[in-house]
């Protein structure tokens, strides 16, 4: 098959990364597979690596003059993110080819064009059992649930340990978290639960790699709580999963969530997980880690209390955890998945 990737972020986030995933996996399938990206931004560079055709554009009327134009020649339109949906379905009259979309977010959907993007989507692929209960709500139908890969890759512990040293860390207990200054990821609550648990205990050091609009808002937040001692902000980091090498405990304290790819880095490299049950993170969490109710602070910073405390339950879930993201989360098992649709597309 041929199939062409479309995903026009400008970011790297999690979306970016299972894209990167997804081509990687049908690659070495045997597939045939094609870039549509955003040109000179990260997922362009990235792609690079692989080898494979990339079409880059500097906007999207330029995405969909190109699908108006070159996706009749590929088998399958496999859009990663909303406006890539968008593009496809735009583009869908000229060029015939089945578009298919990966909902990530599970924010609720709404207005008539958004139905119509929708209605004329061939597949509708949901991450999350949650997502799909959403699209469900949205009067979608005959929706497949594939969740997201976890592909794991050497570390570079000199690199993570190297930060710890050169901090004086050495003693402390390191909790991380990956996860954008953006709204939907809640990290307000984040600070609020790091002041509880500094009421609690005084050997950890909190890492939050990301960025995002909500820099200065959580800023101000670490300040006004007085916990810059312990809440460090690490910003945006190139091949940031080194740093779970050196994670005691990974927190997440999102209020939307389609699934929580990040959790999976997690589970792959043995870091015990504490989570709000927002959206698809109740599925992937469940039994794999502690969770918590979105916007409770409280409750997780008792939850990373509890697993820094007791190293039999921090085992107790590191292990299972380990052993469904090698089943449910593997490469080879979602390429599988998306193939066999894929297959039941073909023009």
């Amino acid at each position: 098959m041929k199939i062409l990737q479309v995903n026009t972020e400008k970011t790297w986030r999690g979306g970016e990364r299972q894209t990167y995933y997804n081509i990687l996996g049908l690659l070495q399938k045997g597939h045939e597979v094609e870039l549509l990206c955003r040109k000179d931004f990260p997922l362009h560079h990235k792609a690079k690596e692989l080898d494979i055709n990339i079409h880059p554009v500097s906007n999207g009327l330029q995405a969909v003059l190109y699908l108006m134009k070159h996706a009749r020649y590929v088998d399958i339109v496999h859009a990663q993110t909303a406006s890539g949906q968008m593009y496809g379905v735009m583009s869908r009259l000229f060029h015939k080819t089945p578009v298919v979309y990966t909902r990530r977010v599970d924010f609720v959907p709404s207005g008539f064009f958004t139905q119509l993007k929708y209605n004329r989507t061939d597949k509708l692929v949901a991450i999350s059992g949650a997502i799909k209960k959403i699209l469900e709500g949205f009067g979608q139908s005959d929706i497949s649930v594939i969740p997201d890969i976890a592909n794991p890759k050497e570390l570079n512990k000199d690199r993570a340990t190297k930060l710890v040293h050169f901090r004086g860390w050495h003693n402390k207990k390191i909790i991380g978290t990956v996860a954008a200054l953006v709204p939907h990821k809640d990290p307000l609550v984040m600070v609020n639960a790091i002041a509880e648990l500094s009421q609690m205990r005084d050997d950890f050091m909190f890492l939050h790699f990301g960025e995002g609009e909500l820099q200065h808002d959580v800023e101000r937040e670490i300040a006004k709580l007085n916990v810059s001692r312990w809440y460090h902000l690490m910003g945006h980091v190139d091949d940031v999963e080194d740093f779970f090498s050196i994670f005691d405990l990974y927190a997440m304290s999102s209020q939307e969530e389609g699934l929580g790819s990040s959790v999976l880095d997690a589970f792959q490299y043995k870091v015990p997980v504490v989570s709000t049950n927002a959206g698809g993170l109740q599925e992937v969490v469940e039994g794999n880690g502690l969770l918590c109710d979105v916007k409770d602070s409280k409750a997780l910073a008792l939850s990373m209390n509890e697993i820094l405390n007791d190293v039999d339950l921090r085992n107790a879930i590191t292990e299972n955890a380990y052993e469904t993201v090698n089943t449910k989360y593997s490469l080879s098992s979602i390429t599988n998945t998306y193939e066999k649709l894929f297959e039941s597309l073909k023009k």
